[in-house]
């Protein structure tokens, strides 16, 4: 029998929960601006992607995804936003790939996003990893999804399924 060797649990991050503030981030906003939440998105309801980088083949699909839904999206009043760490021509490359209609920020630090919004982040360059938010009226948190690598991440059609359910609760 091997001796058990003792591991002392890593030092845990506190990923946000229903029903709490989304913290505050700010970004550059491509096309000039700055994205700043909640705020940006207090009056209504808001869909916050967090996505790895230009590079990151399961970003480029979520975000096509996001913006072939994106009519539907606006015809619910729920606006759709993504951030990432990318520096600003990547970020510029990813919108004109997909044609992307929704505000994009990059420069994310991904140490903020691993701090405040409880992100995994990865890699050398420390990209921030793939983590959804739904947030309703007010900045208040309705789903976080966190992703620790490329896959589990929000899909559009959920995301609009949880959205019409939750606003059938109220």
């Amino acid at each position: 029998m091997s001796p058990v060797e003792e591991v002392t649990a890593p030092e845990r991050v506190v990923r946000l929960d229903v029903g709490e503030r989304f913290p505050r981030v700010k970004t550059p906003r491509l096309g000039g601006g700055e994205i700043t939440l909640p705020d940006d998105v207090a009056e209504g309801w808001a869909v916050v992607l967090l996505y790895r980088g230009h590079w990151c083949p399961y970003c480029r699909q979520q975000l096509g995804d996001f913006q072939r839904n994106l009519e539907r999206f606006r015809s619910a009043d729920v606006e759709v936003l993504a951030l990432s760490a990318d520096p600003e021509g990547e970020a510029e490359a990813t919108v004109e790939e997909h044609a992307l209609g929704f505000p994009v920020g990059y420069k994310l630090d991904p140490t903020h996003a691993h701090e405040a919004l409880g992100a995994y982040v990865g890699g050398d360059d420390g990209f921030v990893q793939a983590t959804g938010f739904v947030l309703r009226p007010g900045g208040r948190l309705v789903l976080a999804v966190y992703s620790s690598g490329a896959v589990g991440r929000l899909v559009a059609a959920d995301v609009l399924g949880l959205i019409e359910y939750a606003r059938a609760q109220e």
